[in-house]
């Protein structure tokens, strides 16, 4: 599916995605994105994998988030 120059890697590698995939259609307004490898990646990090498998959202407990004075 990918037909950039540096292909991405297969969708499932979590590691290296969504660096090296590129965006094919983005809809902020509905918030994801489509990327060239196949996978949905959601405004809150969760992922839709071209499989069917789901990648939760990657969120930052609330006690690590920094407060302004």
């Amino acid at each position: 599916m990918c037909t950039h120059r540096s292909s991405c890697p297969a969708a499932g590698s979590p590691a290296a995605r969504p660096a090296s995939a590129h965006v094919v259609a983005a809809h902020p307004e509905q918030g994801w994105s489509l990327l060239c490898d196949g996978t949905i990646v959601f405004d809150d990090t969760g992922e839709l994998l071209p499989d069917g498998r789901v990648v939760g959202p990657r969120r930052v407990p609330a006690g690590r988030l920094a407060m302004a004075a």
